[in-house]
């Protein structure tokens, strides 16, 4: 079915027909009814992708998403898809990781995007180079990024396990142990410096210091695999899902929390808030990166030469009953 069948039955032009598919184009409003009646009847829509590549608005917008490993990951990439269907905006989600997640991502950058939104991993620096000499704005959200036409979203990650550190600190915890995250991430680095750099202040070092996954199960390895850390009196995790993977070692341990020890996640997952976890965090804001992330956007649509932007966002300490 064409847009000229569309006209004929409707008794208008060709270009009645795609001023009625346009938005804010101007069309008398008798001829639009009659041109939308006539590609109900036909089962006709116009082709967003061919529009694209004329120069209209796509509203396609990739979102590259890496290995969703933990449940923060998955609630975000949810938020954020509901978020851009709300401005009228139609995601692409990619996903995984090494050369599959490079071949789709290149694949996809033929396609007229709007944006392309970063969410994770080592392809950031790569992917943002690429999207930029195509013209192609980059929001790049969880590592901040200083490249020509990449804005930035990023929780204060290296603020928020300092005050989570300090809170332990106040309680008169001195052995503390630490599961930080995956190399490579920058958000694993900057909570890291955190909690190191406020134990520094105070003196101390930690007991233990364990790297993990970013899952729930790298959690529970860390405190099963490492006895120090069991030893400890306070536990700070890179995030909730290796929080919440510690909380059920040290039950399966018969080491009481918060009596024998306190722990303390990072990101305020939904999980983290079931009566059975009631997990001490630092929250990394959902709401809060979506509505920047749709401001970045929709900014730069309007204004496709202003400045690079970058918006940090605090990481608010939410007292449970883990600390």
């Amino acid at each position: 079915m064409t847009a000229q069948d569309i006209a004929d039955l409707a008794g208008v032009s060709r270009s009645a027909v795609s001023r009625a598919f346009t938005q804010g184009a101007y069309i008398d409003p008798g001829k639009r009814a009659r041109v939308l009646k006539a590609a109900d009847d036909l089962g006709y829509r116009p082709n967003a992708m061919a529009a694209g590549l004329q120069g209209a608005r796509s509203n396609l917008v990739a979102i590259f998403v890496g290995e969703m490993a933990n449940e923060y990951d998955k609630e975000v990439t949810t938020a954020l898809v509901t978020g851009l269907n709300g401005i009228g905006k139609w995601p692409i989600v990619i996903a995984g990781s090494g050369q599959t997640a490079r071949d789709a991502v290149s694949k996809v950058l033929s396609y007229p995007l709007e944006a392309m939104i970063l969410r994770s991993g080592s392809l950031d620096a790569d992917i943002a180079g690429a999207c930029s000499k195509l013209g192609i704005p980059v929001i790049s959200s969880g590592r901040v990024q200083d490249l020509p036409g990449v804005d930035n979203v990023c929780c204060r990650n290296r603020d928020g396990t300092a005050l989570g550190t300090r809170l332990l600190l106040d309680k008169g915890r001195r052995r503390l142990g630490f599961i930080g995250g995956p190399p490579g991430f920058a958000s694993s680095r900057d909570r890291r410096l955190g909690v190191m750099d406020t134990l520094a202040a105070a003196g101390l070092t930690p007991v233990s210091e364990v790297v993990g996954g970013f899952t729930v199960q790298s959690g529970h390895d860390a405190i099963i695999a490492t006895p120090a850390l069991a030893k400890a009196d306070a536990l700070i995790c890179a995030n909730d899902a290796m929080a919440i993977g510690a909380l059920s070692a040290l039950k399966e341990r018969g080491i009481g929390v918060p009596d024998d020890i306190s722990v303390i996640g990072f990101d305020d997952i939904s999980m983290a808030r079931w009566p059975a976890f009631d997990l001490t965090t630092l929250r990394n804001p959902i709401d809060g990166l979506v509505a920047a992330v749709l401001d970045l956007l929709t900014t730069r649509e309007h204004d496709p030469d202003r400045a690079e932007r970058t918006v940090l966002l605090d990481a608010p300490l939410i007292l449970r009953s883990t600390h």
